[in-house]
């Protein structure tokens, strides 16, 4: 019980997060319950990155994801709505 306690102290969600593909294009990735696609044009720090890395993905409270392997934190409303945040590594 003490484990649960300090998960949510901690913010740890706990659903999964999976990805569901990867192709030339993008990522798929199925989180909350919701289908969503991540291009390599609008994410371009994955499209090198190894299956492994893109695979490594925790998730947290509030549509919160994190890929530690590549020290990328995103949520879902960006993965959703990317033109509200445009700043994108070159």
């Amino acid at each position: 019980m003490k484990i649960l306690k300090l998960l949510k102290m901690l913010g740890r969600h706990t659903l999964e997060t999976e990805i569901t593909n990867i192709s030339p294009n993008g990522i798929w990735i199925l989180t909350e319950g919701k289908e969503l696609f991540m291009s390599f044009e609008t994410f371009p720090w994955f499209k090198d990155a190894s299956v492994a890395k893109i695979g490594n993905v925790e998730t947290y409270e509030n549509g919160h994801l994190y890929w530690p392997d590549l020290d990328i934190d995103l949520t879902v409303d960006i993965i959703e709505h990317p033109e509200r945040f445009p700043l994108i590594a070159s």
